[in-house]
């Protein structure tokens, strides 16, 4: 990193240049990049839309590939749509929850923990969520954006100096 583009990006950033101040946190494939929508944040969000589109399609082939397995080993009409609704219903679910995940913290609760599964299986629908998400912004853009607001905002009011206490009234007597 030269240091012109260290300056520029503590400058956006409200870091000063003795690194007070919160810092924002790094976005998967776009770094700090969404703080000032520079640094080819334009062709990084276009990489990730062409990126996560192709890597559904790709998948859709695989599941592809892998239900014509099925109707060659002959299973039966019932497994197949088990087959079908299992991954249906696994992509749903996989893309509500990578949806959310954009607008909010994950709670880090047992039952987060217990869909990551479903959310491997679901795959195509955590892909899909990529793609629509970064058609308008970077994935997490939002909450990161109001969470480094929020800390700036708080880091200014603990600088600035408070107002001195107003001297007390003489009394009546």
């Amino acid at each position: 990193m030269t240091e012109q583009t260290e300056n520029s990006s503590t400058d956006a950033t409200g870091g000063g240049a003795d690194g007070s101040g919160p810092q924002p946190e790094p976005i998967r494939f776009f770094g700090t990049t969404w703080v000032g929508h520079d640094g080819g944040y334009g062709l990084r969000r276009a990489g990730v839309a062409a990126g996560s589109l192709a890597a559904a399609v790709a998948g859709c082939l695989v599941l592809r590939f892998a239900y014509q397995g099925l109707a060659l080993s002959d299973v039966g009409g019932f497994v197949n749509m088990l087959v079908v609704l299992m991954f249906a219903i696994c992509s749903a679910v996989a893309f509500r929850k990578t949806w959310e995940s954009f607008t909010r913290r994950p709670t880090g609760s047992a039952s987060e923990d217990s869909l990551r599964s479903l959310k491997a299986i679901g795959f195509v629908g955590t892909l899909l969520a990529y793609f629509f998400r970064s058609l308008t912004e970077a994935p997490g853009e939002k909450l990161h954006r109001d969470e480094y607001e929020t800390a700036r905002t708080r880091h200014e009011k603990r600088r600035t100096p408070r107002k001195p206490k107003p001297k007390p009234r003489p009394r009546r007597k």
